[in-house]
């Protein structure tokens, strides 16, 4: 487990699959398999992921316990185990395909009985898991994400960027006794709400700062997904400081036992 922020953290609680998933799952092709890691093997993962042949990677799954500010989870919501696709020959053929055919499609998978009716989340979304500590059903002793005096930023010049230097140091104290005055407050009338009888899933109303509010959840997620994930949320620029802190943690998990797809991966994505 890595420690993130003030009270958050990454955790890797599973894992399925090595480098070798990785070659093997290509290697099937052509009837074949390696029993060893070699290093024709390792060109081999160098030139899948040279060539964006992505699926051989999506053989090796993730899952992690993550408890993180609000808004971190709300940016991380996207990250799914694989791509969100359609039709399988879709990704194979490069082309999007047409909504009214991806409908007749999922309509025949409801004929069949393979996916539910009515059912809003769509096929590519059943390949992606992430499940969420909920407030309704139980009573959390409210944490939240209190950033230190020199860790309120500016507003950014560039609508583009989320935020821009830091503040003051003086200006960052005063930010930070603000924000815990009004966190007191509100879990006053939150305990006071509780003690009247009201629903939790009510009562949470009362809680201030709702995007500094942490909550914690279980994210299942590819070898394709998770270094998409950091790439956007570490490599690249312009991204949140504390997702960038969690994205870190991330990498640091999972990275030592991958490095071959990694370093492959890490050129192309």
């Amino acid at each position: 487990m890595i420690d993130v922020l003030d009270h958050g953290y990454v955790k890797l609680v599973d894992q399925m699959g090595s480098e070798l998933s990785i070659v093997n799952a290509a290697r099937v092709s052509f009837s074949s398999e390696s029993s060893s890691m070699s290093r024709r093997d390792i060109r081999l993962i160098q030139y899948l992921s040279k060539h964006g042949h992505m699926s051989p990677f999506r053989h090796v799954v993730f899952s992690f316990e993550v408890k993180a500010p609000l808004m971190v989870a709300r940016q991380w919501m996207k990250y799914r185990v694989g791509s969100d696709h359609g039709p399988d020959t879709a990704e194979l053929l490069g082309i999007v395909v047409p909504k009214e055919v991806q409908d007749s499609f999922y309509e025949l998978l409801r004929q069949l009985e393979w996916m539910p009716a009515g059912d809003d989340e769509g096929f590519g979304d059943r390949f992606y898991a992430r499940n969420e500590v909920s407030r309704r059903y139980v009573t959390l002793e409210p944490e939240w994400y209190i950033p230190d005096s020199n860790r309120w930023r500016s507003a950014p010049e560039s609508k583009k960027q989320g935020s821009g230097d830091p503040v003051l140091e003086d200006t960052g104290k005063v930010l930070t006794e603000l924000l815990q005055q009004g966190l007191r407050d509100g879990v006053l009338r939150y305990d006071e709400a509780m003690r009247l009888g009201v629903a939790p899933e009510q009562a949470r109303g009362f809680l201030p700062s709702m995007y500094f509010l942490y909550t914690s959840w279980r994210w299942t997620a590819s070898l394709q997904a998770v270094m998409h994930f950091i790439d956007q949320r570490l490599v690249q620029d312009g991204a949140q400081s504390e997702i960038r802190e969690y994205a870190r943690a991330v990498y640091e998990e999972v990275h030592s036992a991958f490095p071959n797809a990694f370093e492959a991966l890490t050129t192309t994505i």
